[in-house]
């Protein structure tokens, strides 16, 4: 008896052991992320972070999915980079199955650099560089540098005849760039203990990711004004720049898709925006893409489970951002002059979905389920001038903005008609025929074997969806993105044109939003010869 209580003392003791190491474990690989992603200047719009690992790089040998998001420019300097380090037993023994964070920071003009953030293995520190500066390298010169109060060294690779800088940051951590300016950067951010730029992932979902992506979504916006012309501003994914967010997200290996999946948490101190209003809602099943034309540039779609709720919340939502002002008085002058209570019978008609979707001749529509279409004809009509039996133009401006939500900002005073229980809104009567020949015709985009196949990629739920076709979506990157910008996506090998579609899908979950984002490649035409 008294050997079989020790050996079970034994086993708990050892139990116990295994359970905190192992939770120890977890909890350093997090402080790591942590105590890195807080060095990382707070502009980085996206973080990838992914292991520093041969397996990692075997995965993605041969696939092109990375490089075509980042172009062919900077995957050969980052190719190159690390072939320099693999092939130095100094540098190889410092960073390998150590985690690399390359955040992305606008150039303040056209483009974007990468900063790499890592953390060293603890028995290299900056005077082991010193090593390497007596061996005979190959390759690569690498002399002393200094950046402000850190030490650091140029590592000058002959291959691309380009000079690589990295500085030792603190503790074991290091930074380095193929820009100086953006180093320089680096060396001066201080972080502030009351700002959070970047969301942490829980310890074992860290522990056990292939690749993480960290977003900072109001970070978004300076980012695009890099890439796309100030005289043009882009609708493109515009209400999801404005999301005051941090998102953690998972990589999910796909041979010909990036998939990343995690939670966007809403940042509360700060100011909502209009798709906060969605996270009060339940998840909705997207029906309204399968009503896309087959000229779709790109769409969002919004769904909810509950209308009214998303009617009296946009109320508040505009109450303070000083609209309710403006809408209160619209909706008092169509009531003195048509005796319709509009807002009344919107809420009375609307149903779980609408969408706003900009095809690539850069007509927009506006597509709303309705539960009656026949009961709400005479209402749109009362307010407006009928232009066919069919179509007609509201005689109010800024009635959809006002009345359903910052989507709808494109639609100042627009044409309408209903088809079956689909409220249409453009800007023109030419447009909304156009739609009506893409629906009545079923010349639709999921009539194609590609988008069949991306679809299964998304989530059969959501409540905000932005789709792009980076195909059809061609002429309007023309006159929205910058022309060096433009030039590059059009003729290097490298670029989104090489990519079918993507998609980025927020789901209600407890106050904030579970994403999904996915980008597939297009197909190859295995019929040529």
């Amino acid at each position: 008896m008294k050997r079989l209580i020790v050996i079970t003392l034994i086993l708990i003791a050892a139990t116990a052991y295994v359970t905190v190491k192992y939770f120890d474990n977890l909890t350093i690989s997090n402080m790591r992320a942590g105590n890195i992603l807080r060095t990382i200047p707070d502009d980085a719009a996206l973080v990838f972070e992914f292991a520093n690992e041969k397996s990692f790089y075997d995965i993605f040998a041969g696939n092109q999915l990375i490089s075509n998001i980042i172009g062919e420019e900077k995957s050969t300097e980052l190719d190159t980079l690390n072939k320099t380090f693999a092939g130095n037993a100094v540098l190889q023994a410092a960073f390998t199955g150590s985690n690399i964070y390359a955040s992305i920071h606008g150039k303040g003009d056209t483009g974007a650099d990468i900063l790499l953030t890592a953390a060293a293995q603890k028995n290299f520190d900056i005077h082991s560089f010193d090593k390497i500066l007596k061996e005979k390298k190959s390759g690569f010169v690498l002399t002393p540098l200094k950046l402000g109060d850190k030490q650091g060294y140029t590592i000058y690779l002959s291959a691309l005849k380009k000079r690589f800088y990295i500085v030792h940051k603190e503790a074991n951590i290091y930074a380095g760039s193929f820009s100086k300016d953006l180093l320089l950067k680096s060396v001066a951010f201080k972080h502030s203990k009351d700002k959070i730029s970047f969301l942490l992932l829980p310890d074992k979902q860290n522990s056990n990711s292939l690749a993480n992506l960290y977003v900072n979504y109001q970070q978004l916006n300076p980012l695009f004004d890099n890439f796309f012309r100030p005289d043009h501003y882009s609708d493109i994914f515009k209400s999801f720049r404005l999301l005051p967010a941090l998102a953690a997200l998972n990589l999910n290996y796909k041979a010909d898709a990036l998939m990343f999946s995690g939670y966007s948490n809403i940042q509360q101190e700060k100011t909502g925006s209009y798709l906060n209003i969605f996270t009060a809602q339940k998840p909705v099943k997207n029906v309204l893409k399968e009503l896309y034309p087959s000229t779709t540039a790109y769409a969002m779609t919004m769904g909810v489970s509950d209308p009214h709720k998303y009617m009296a919340d946009l109320d508040q939502f505009q109450l303070k951002a000083g609209l309710r002002k403006e809408k209160d008085a619209l909706l008092a002058k169509i009531k003195a002059e048509t005796g319709i209570a509009l807002r009344n019978e919107l809420n009375s008609a609307l149903g779980n979905e609408f969408a706003v979707v900009t095809t690539r001749y850069q007509e927009k529509f506006a597509i709303i389920d309705v539960k009656d279409g026949s009961k709400l004809f005479p209402v749109m009509s009362n307010i407006s001038v009928m232009i066919t039996n069919d179509i007609g133009q509201f005689n109010y401006g800024k009635v959809p903005f006002l009345l359903m939500g910052d989507a709808f900002n494109s639609f100042k005073r627009p044409y309408f008609q209903i088809m079956d229980n689909l409220l249409i809104l453009a800007n023109s009567a030419r447009e909304i025929e156009s739609f009506a020949n893409s629906y009545l015709n079923h010349k639709l985009l999921n009539k194609t074997d590609q988008y069949l196949q991306f679809d299964n990629l998304m989530s059969e739920r959501s409540n905000v969806a932005f789709f792009i076709n980076f195909k059809n979506s061609q002429s309007i990157l023309k006159s929205q993105l910058k022309t060096d910008v433009y030039s590059d996506y059009l003729n290097n090998e490298r670029t989104f044109k090489n990519f079918y579609a993507a998609s980025y899908q927020l789901t209600a979950a407890d106050d904030n939003f579970y994403t999904n984002f996915c980008m597939q490649q297009l197909q190859r035409d295995t019929t040529a010869n």
